[in-house]
């Protein structure tokens, strides 16, 4: 199978890109900068992005299967998907994969749904990635300053939304699924403080911020106000799924989904 990969050197896309290799396809990589992708040389390069159309075409050509991101820049939702799901159909694409990163079905999930294409939703929830906001802080201090220490929260390891998106685009008996995708534990964010400490061997400390401090810490990095109210909606009143551990990628995978203290480990150079 030829696979395209959008979004490739992104945290789902780079570990997918590597899966996929390993199990040995062939894989076409969507960039925007291939001269920086740093992916294997194996890989085929393609400049452009998903909400660029005219960037699209040479990069389709060919491929049996693709991983698709339903959102472009800053999150904003696809203006093109019609354009893009027309042409996966006629350069003879079969099956896809949508990465999810709204609650809300966006115009790629309808075009795609409406296509005939075989297609599997990835909607995960807190990526474990995303521990990585915390690095500098506790670099420069020692400490982790946040808010809503009592929320839960079944984040999910980068490599496993990679796995279940590998599975579906290569194997059958997913077509028209929607998979939640978590981790198998659900961690508060002192509890995850904890692991880090424990995982480097040394005292980190969380300090709990109010409502309007972590508000302005987020508005000060130049997030707008739909982006804070989406923050806060899954810090204060998340879906279930946003706190509760699935079985879905060893369901899907076979594999038991990784722990957030291995992700800790395996970027304990970050911190």
């Amino acid at each position: 199978m030829t696979i395209l990969v959008s979004g490739a050197t992104g945290n789902v896309g780079r570990p997918l890109v590597d899966q996929l290799l390993a199990a040995g396809h062939s894989v076409r990589a969507l960039t925007r900068d291939p001269a920086k992708a740093g992916l294997p040389a194996d890989v085929e390069l393609f400049q452009g992005n998903l909400a660029d159309t005219a960037s699209l075409a040479a990069a389709f050509a060919g491929v049996t299967a693709a991983h698709l991101i339903s959102f472009g820049d800053d999150y904003a939702p696809l203006s093109n998907a019609p354009a893009i799901v027309d042409l996966a159909l006629r350069a003879g694409v079969r099956k896809v994969t949508v990465l999810k990163g709204d609650l809300e079905k966006t115009e790629l999930d309808n075009a795609v749904a409406a296509s005939g294409l075989e297609h599997t939703y990835l909607a995960p929830v807190e990526f474990m990635s995303n521990t990585l906001e915390w690095a500098d802080q506790i670099r420069a201090s020692g400490e982790v300053r946040d808010a809503f220490p009592t929320m839960p929260s079944a984040l999910v390891h980068d490599a496993d939304i990679a796995s279940v998106a590998a599975t579906a685009l290569t194997s059958d008996g997913h077509s028209g699924k929607e998979y939640w995708l978590t981790g198998p534990e659900a961690l508060t964010a002192p509890a995850r403080v904890a692991v880090l400490a424990e995982v480097l061997g040394r005292d980190i400390r969380f300090v709990e911020l109010t409502r309007d401090e972590i508000v302005a810490q987020w508005r000060d990095e130049g997030y707008g106000p739909d982006d804070i109210e989406f923050f806060l909606t899954m810090r204060t009143t998340p879906p279930p799924a946003g706190y509760t551990p699935l079985p879905t990628i060893e369901e899907v995978t076979g594999t038991p989904a990784r722990t957030f203290a291995r992700w800790a480990q395996e970027n304990a150079h970050a911190f």
